[in-house]
């Protein structure tokens, strides 16, 4: 009896530590292909944008955060220290997590933030008074996307 739980002690944890993680081949597909003829990088969408609210387009970054496996939500890399938080139109795509570090090529639809404070008055919840033009906004996070097809690049 010693012999086999000697065995047992030795064996079990030789089998676990043997596994190894594969990691994430390239060329994932997640959602649909995304269609890569008007590609840009994720740090110019931004001044690319302009002043429009909303445009669908294919954009290449990194991947800095996983948020939620279910969904599909994380956070681009924008350069400067900026993030894009980026979310699956469909629900029931599901990353890995071990997407964080990698490049990815996304197509979707890229939208500004709503601040209530730029003089929308009529547009929700608005900041009246003294307190009017001092809301704190994250300038870090100012876009997010909608993402129809992911495709893991490197």
């Amino acid at each position: 009896m010693k012999l086999f739980a000697s065995l047992f002690f030795l064996i079990i944890p030789a089998i676990v530590l043997a596994q190894k993680h594969t990691p994430l081949p390239h060329g994932m597909v997640y959602g649909q292909k995304p269609n890569i003829t008007a590609l840009m990088k994720a740090d110019t969408l931004e001044a690319f944008m302009g002043k429009k609210t909303r445009i669908s387009t294919t954009i290449r970054g990194k991947v800095t955060k996983v948020l939620h496996q279910k969904g599909g939500w994380f956070e681009l890399d924008a350069g400067s220290g900026k993030t894009i938080a980026a979310h699956f139109k469909n629900y029931d795509v599901t990353i890995p997590a071990d997407l964080v570090g990698r490049w990815v090529i996304m197509e979707g639809v890229a939208q500004k933030q709503f601040i209530a404070d730029d003089l929308q008055h009529l547009a929700g919840d608005t900041v009246t008074g003294k307190k009017q033009h001092q809301v704190k906004t994250n300038d870090k996070r100012r876009l997010t996307f909608e993402v129809k097809g992911l495709f893991v690049d490197q």
